[in-house]
């Protein structure tokens, strides 16, 4: 089971998926492409905890975490 983690002001949200199951993986997609088109910027976390920025989907990624920018004033 992959897990989509979106940050945001109030904590997290999870999203659970099978990427086997085509329908889903589609869901994964388009979530990702709406969160990262708004500004969120994805991460891939490797077993050993090291997070990866990716620019694209990757239906492989065990665990993505999405966080919002950072804004500064």
């Amino acid at each position: 089971m992959a897990t989509q983690i979106v940050m945001d002001q109030t904590g997290d949200t999870r999203h659970y998926f099978n990427p086997d199951d085509t329908e889903a993986l589609s869901k994964a997609e388009k979530r990702s492409k709406a969160l990262t088109s708004v500004g969120f910027t994805a991460a891939v976390r490797d077993a050993a905890g090291k997070a990866t920025v990716i620019r694209s989907f990757d239906p492989t990624a065990e665990e993505t975490l999405f966080f919002p920018r950072l804004v500064g004033g």
